[in-house]
Protein backbone atom coordinates (compact mmCIF):
# COMPACT_ATOMS: atom_id res chain seq x y z
CA UNK A 1 0.00 0.00 0.00
CA UNK A 2 2.62 2.11 0.80
CA UNK A 3 4.50 1.76 -2.53
CA UNK A 4 1.38 2.71 -4.52
CA UNK A 5 0.49 5.51 -2.34
CA UNK A 6 4.40 6.77 -3.52
CA UNK A 7 3.93 5.63 -7.14
CA UNK A 8 1.03 7.47 -7.50
CA UNK A 9 2.61 10.56 -5.54
CA UNK A 10 5.43 10.82 -7.97
CA UNK A 11 3.56 10.29 -11.00
CA UNK A 12 1.40 13.46 -9.89
CA UNK A 13 4.76 15.33 -9.52
CA UNK A 14 6.20 14.49 -12.51
CA UNK A 15 3.07 15.73 -14.31
CA UNK A 16 3.18 18.65 -12.50
CA UNK A 17 6.69 19.56 -13.27
CA UNK A 18 6.00 18.46 -17.04
CA UNK A 19 3.26 21.08 -16.94
CA UNK A 20 5.30 23.61 -16.21
CA UNK A 21 7.62 23.32 -19.56
CA UNK A 22 4.95 21.87 -21.81
CA UNK A 23 1.80 24.30 -21.48
CA UNK A 24 0.02 22.00 -23.91
CA UNK A 25 0.71 18.93 -21.52
CA UNK A 26 -2.44 19.76 -19.12
CA UNK A 27 -4.85 19.65 -22.08
CA UNK A 28 -3.16 16.56 -23.21
CA UNK A 29 -3.80 14.45 -19.44
CA UNK A 30 -7.15 15.91 -18.98
CA UNK A 31 -9.55 16.03 -21.95
CA UNK A 32 -10.61 13.51 -24.38
CA UNK A 33 -10.13 13.89 -27.97
CA UNK A 34 -13.63 15.14 -29.24
CA UNK A 35 -13.18 17.95 -26.47
CA UNK A 36 -9.66 18.72 -27.99
CA UNK A 37 -10.68 18.76 -31.37
CA UNK A 38 -13.72 21.06 -30.14
CA UNK A 39 -11.38 23.62 -28.86
CA UNK A 40 -8.92 23.38 -31.49
CA UNK A 41 -12.16 24.34 -34.19
CA UNK A 42 -12.75 27.60 -31.68
CA UNK A 43 -10.22 29.83 -30.60
CA UNK A 44 -8.66 33.29 -30.49
CA UNK A 45 -6.74 34.46 -32.92
CA UNK A 46 -3.88 36.50 -30.62
CA UNK A 47 -2.65 38.75 -33.62
CA UNK A 48 -6.55 38.67 -35.30
CA UNK A 49 -7.31 39.39 -38.96
CA UNK A 50 -9.57 41.54 -40.37
CA UNK A 51 -10.60 40.50 -44.16
CA UNK A 52 -9.90 37.08 -45.90
CA UNK A 53 -6.79 38.71 -47.90
CA UNK A 54 -5.45 38.02 -44.37
CA UNK A 55 -6.42 35.42 -43.83
CA UNK A 56 -5.16 33.41 -46.97
CA UNK A 57 -1.56 35.00 -45.87
CA UNK A 58 -1.94 33.25 -42.80
CA UNK A 59 -2.66 29.80 -44.31
CA UNK A 60 -0.06 30.45 -46.67
CA UNK A 61 2.51 30.93 -43.80
CA UNK A 62 0.99 28.27 -41.95
CA UNK A 63 5.00 27.42 -40.52
CA UNK A 64 5.19 29.32 -38.29
CA UNK A 65 1.59 31.37 -38.07
CA UNK A 66 0.36 29.60 -35.21
CA UNK A 67 -3.60 30.12 -36.20
CA UNK A 68 -3.37 28.51 -39.46
CA UNK A 69 -1.92 25.67 -37.83
CA UNK A 70 -4.89 25.50 -35.54
CA UNK A 71 -7.48 26.01 -38.83
CA UNK A 72 -5.40 23.02 -40.55
CA UNK A 73 -5.83 20.60 -37.36
CA UNK A 74 -9.29 21.93 -37.19
CA UNK A 75 -9.92 20.02 -40.41
CA UNK A 76 -8.36 17.21 -39.17
CA UNK A 77 -4.63 17.73 -40.31
CA UNK A 78 -1.91 16.46 -38.65
CA UNK A 79 1.04 19.05 -38.56
CA UNK A 80 3.86 16.93 -38.90
CA UNK A 81 2.57 15.35 -41.59
CA UNK A 82 1.79 18.40 -44.20
CA UNK A 83 4.55 19.31 -46.64
CA UNK A 84 2.53 22.49 -48.57
CA UNK A 85 -0.44 24.79 -48.38
CA UNK A 86 -1.23 27.20 -51.05
CA UNK A 87 -4.37 29.23 -50.10
CA UNK A 88 -6.29 31.58 -53.09
CA UNK A 89 -9.43 33.79 -53.47
CA UNK A 90 -11.15 32.00 -56.22
CA UNK A 91 -13.57 34.50 -57.62
CA UNK A 92 -17.52 34.49 -57.41
CA UNK A 93 -17.96 30.75 -55.78
CA UNK A 94 -19.39 30.00 -52.67
CA UNK A 95 -15.82 28.96 -50.87
CA UNK A 96 -14.15 32.45 -50.04
CA UNK A 97 -10.67 30.55 -49.99
CA UNK A 98 -9.33 27.57 -51.17
CA UNK A 99 -6.61 25.52 -49.49
CA UNK A 100 -4.85 22.97 -51.21
CA UNK A 101 -2.89 20.74 -48.60
CA UNK A 102 -0.25 18.57 -49.65
CA UNK A 103 0.73 15.53 -47.22
CA UNK A 104 2.98 12.59 -47.47
CA UNK A 105 -0.16 10.58 -48.66
CA UNK A 106 -2.19 12.87 -50.63
CA UNK A 107 -2.89 16.38 -51.98
CA UNK A 108 -6.20 17.22 -51.36
CA UNK A 109 -8.04 21.17 -52.21
CA UNK A 110 -10.41 22.27 -49.07
CA UNK A 111 -13.19 25.16 -49.65
CA UNK A 112 -13.51 27.42 -46.72
CA UNK A 113 -16.76 30.58 -46.56
CA UNK A 114 -16.00 33.14 -44.81
CA UNK A 115 -18.40 35.37 -42.40
CA UNK A 116 -16.25 38.43 -40.92
CA UNK A 117 -18.50 39.39 -38.17
CA UNK A 118 -18.01 42.72 -35.74
CA UNK A 119 -21.25 42.49 -33.54
CA UNK A 120 -23.03 39.46 -31.85
CA UNK A 121 -26.36 40.20 -33.09
CA UNK A 122 -25.19 41.56 -36.98
CA UNK A 123 -27.03 39.91 -39.84
CA UNK A 124 -24.65 38.51 -43.11
CA UNK A 125 -25.93 37.65 -46.29
CA UNK A 126 -25.00 34.19 -47.47
CA UNK A 127 -26.57 33.92 -50.85
CA UNK A 128 -28.39 36.59 -53.09
CA UNK A 129 -29.81 36.18 -56.49
CA UNK A 130 -32.36 36.98 -59.10
CA UNK A 131 -35.81 35.17 -58.42
CA UNK A 132 -35.37 33.42 -61.72
CA UNK A 133 -31.84 31.69 -60.87
CA UNK A 134 -33.74 30.30 -57.72
CA UNK A 135 -37.13 29.40 -59.64
CA UNK A 136 -34.66 27.27 -62.01
CA UNK A 137 -32.00 25.54 -59.30
CA UNK A 138 -34.86 24.81 -56.96
CA UNK A 139 -37.28 24.00 -60.02
CA UNK A 140 -40.00 25.99 -58.50
CA UNK A 141 -43.45 25.62 -59.46
CA UNK A 142 -45.34 28.84 -60.76
CA UNK A 143 -47.75 28.31 -57.71
CA UNK A 144 -44.82 29.31 -56.09
CA UNK A 145 -42.82 31.68 -58.66
CA UNK A 146 -46.51 33.90 -59.16
CA UNK A 147 -46.43 35.35 -54.96
CA UNK A 148 -42.82 35.34 -54.86
CA UNK A 149 -42.93 38.21 -57.83
CA UNK A 150 -45.44 40.22 -55.63
CA UNK A 151 -43.01 39.38 -52.68
CA UNK A 152 -39.62 41.49 -54.84
CA UNK A 153 -41.40 43.74 -56.33
CA UNK A 154 -41.19 42.01 -59.81
CA UNK A 155 -45.32 42.02 -60.40
CA UNK A 156 -46.85 44.88 -59.11
CA UNK A 157 -49.47 44.54 -55.97
CA UNK A 158 -52.71 44.86 -57.29
CA UNK A 159 -53.75 46.00 -53.58
CA UNK A 160 -51.11 47.77 -51.95
CA UNK A 161 -50.46 46.69 -48.88
CA UNK A 162 -47.58 48.26 -46.08
CA UNK A 163 -45.70 49.32 -49.79
CA UNK A 164 -46.68 50.52 -52.86
CA UNK A 165 -44.12 48.80 -55.03
CA UNK A 166 -44.49 45.51 -53.89
CA UNK A 167 -46.12 42.79 -50.92
CA UNK A 168 -44.91 41.08 -48.38
CA UNK A 169 -45.60 36.89 -47.71
CA UNK A 170 -48.60 38.06 -44.90
CA UNK A 171 -50.22 40.26 -47.23
CA UNK A 172 -50.54 36.99 -50.11
CA UNK A 173 -53.55 35.42 -50.44
CA UNK A 174 -53.84 32.00 -47.92
CA UNK A 175 -53.48 29.54 -50.59
CA UNK A 176 -50.19 31.39 -52.26
CA UNK A 177 -48.65 31.62 -48.55
CA UNK A 178 -48.96 27.88 -48.14
CA UNK A 179 -47.45 27.39 -51.28
CA UNK A 180 -44.25 29.23 -49.85
CA UNK A 181 -43.80 27.84 -47.16
CA UNK A 182 -45.02 23.92 -48.11
CA UNK A 183 -42.37 24.36 -50.97
CA UNK A 184 -39.40 25.62 -48.68
CA UNK A 185 -41.01 22.88 -46.53
CA UNK A 186 -40.54 20.43 -48.70
CA UNK A 187 -37.17 21.22 -50.25
CA UNK A 188 -35.28 22.66 -47.02
CA UNK A 189 -32.79 20.13 -46.75
CA UNK A 190 -31.29 20.65 -50.69
CA UNK A 191 -31.83 24.45 -50.46
CA UNK A 192 -30.08 24.98 -46.97
CA UNK A 193 -27.46 22.82 -48.40
CA UNK A 194 -26.79 25.07 -51.90
CA UNK A 195 -26.85 28.39 -49.76
CA UNK A 196 -24.64 27.44 -47.29
CA UNK A 197 -22.06 24.59 -49.64
CA UNK A 198 -22.90 25.72 -53.15
CA UNK A 199 -22.06 22.33 -55.86
CA UNK A 200 -19.29 21.32 -58.39
CA UNK A 201 -15.60 21.67 -57.66
CA UNK A 202 -15.75 25.26 -55.65
CA UNK A 203 -17.87 24.24 -53.08
CA UNK A 204 -17.55 25.35 -49.67
CA UNK A 205 -16.53 21.72 -47.60
CA UNK A 206 -16.28 24.32 -44.12
CA UNK A 207 -17.72 27.72 -42.34
CA UNK A 208 -15.66 30.17 -40.59
CA UNK A 209 -16.89 32.54 -38.36
CA UNK A 210 -14.87 35.71 -37.46
CA UNK A 211 -15.45 37.76 -35.06
CA UNK A 212 -13.41 41.05 -35.16
CA UNK A 213 -14.34 43.09 -33.01
CA UNK A 214 -11.56 43.15 -30.79
CA UNK A 215 -8.17 43.18 -31.39
CA UNK A 216 -7.86 39.23 -30.89
CA UNK A 217 -10.15 37.76 -33.15
CA UNK A 218 -12.19 35.32 -32.24
CA UNK A 219 -13.20 32.31 -34.68
CA UNK A 220 -15.11 29.14 -35.39
CA UNK A 221 -14.21 26.38 -38.15
CA UNK A 222 -17.31 24.16 -38.45
CA UNK A 223 -17.71 21.49 -41.28
CA UNK A 224 -20.53 23.00 -43.62
CA UNK A 225 -22.38 19.39 -42.72
CA UNK A 226 -23.03 20.61 -39.02
CA UNK A 227 -23.73 24.36 -40.66
CA UNK A 228 -26.35 23.20 -42.66
CA UNK A 229 -27.58 21.00 -40.28
CA UNK A 230 -27.72 23.57 -37.45
CA UNK A 231 -28.92 26.75 -39.09
CA UNK A 232 -31.63 24.77 -41.03
CA UNK A 233 -32.96 23.51 -37.46
CA UNK A 234 -36.67 24.75 -37.32
CA UNK A 235 -39.88 25.33 -39.08
CA UNK A 236 -40.29 27.23 -42.38
CA UNK A 237 -42.36 30.09 -41.34
CA UNK A 238 -44.01 33.83 -42.43
CA UNK A 239 -42.66 36.20 -40.11
CA UNK A 240 -44.27 39.02 -38.22
CA UNK A 241 -42.55 41.72 -40.59
CA UNK A 242 -43.44 39.61 -43.78
CA UNK A 243 -40.15 37.76 -44.84
CA UNK A 244 -39.81 33.88 -44.71
CA UNK A 245 -37.72 31.84 -41.60
CA UNK A 246 -36.36 28.55 -42.84
CA UNK A 247 -35.07 27.27 -39.74
CA UNK A 248 -32.07 29.89 -38.23
CA UNK A 249 -32.43 32.13 -42.10
CA UNK A 250 -34.18 34.61 -42.99
CA UNK A 251 -35.14 35.18 -46.61
CA UNK A 252 -35.95 38.23 -47.69
CA UNK A 253 -36.48 41.18 -50.09
CA UNK A 254 -32.82 42.65 -50.95
CA UNK A 255 -34.54 46.21 -51.04
CA UNK A 256 -31.85 49.69 -51.00
CA UNK A 257 -30.02 50.13 -53.69
CA UNK A 258 -31.70 53.37 -54.27
CA UNK A 259 -34.67 51.99 -56.32
CA UNK A 260 -32.91 50.19 -59.13
CA UNK A 261 -34.04 46.41 -60.37
CA UNK A 262 -31.09 45.20 -58.21
CA UNK A 263 -33.25 45.84 -55.09
CA UNK A 264 -35.64 43.01 -56.11
CA UNK A 265 -33.16 40.31 -55.82
CA UNK A 266 -34.01 37.75 -53.59
CA UNK A 267 -31.52 37.40 -50.29
CA UNK A 268 -30.95 35.30 -47.43
CA UNK A 269 -29.01 36.17 -44.40
CA UNK A 270 -28.26 34.37 -41.19
CA UNK A 271 -26.16 35.72 -37.87
CA UNK A 272 -22.94 33.88 -38.31
CA UNK A 273 -22.44 34.95 -34.62
CA UNK A 274 -24.78 32.24 -33.39
CA UNK A 275 -22.42 29.80 -34.73
CA UNK A 276 -19.86 30.78 -32.15
CA UNK A 277 -21.83 30.11 -28.87
CA UNK A 278 -22.16 26.22 -30.52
Amino acid sequence: MFHLIRIKYFTFIALTVLSAFLPDAPTAFSQSPKTQKAEIGSATAKNGFKNEDEIAAKLNNWTTDRDAQNWLTAMGYSIRDVKAVRAAKPHGEKADIEVTIETSSKTKTEGISIKLVSSPNGFNQIDKRWLSHYAKMWKMPLSVQNPLKKFVGETAPANPGRASNRMFLDELEPLERKAVVTFFTTNKQDIVSDLFEGDGAHAAGWVMVAFKATPNTRWVLRQVDDVIKYYGEGPVTITSGGNLQIGRITMQRKGGDGGRETAKMLQFKINPALLLER
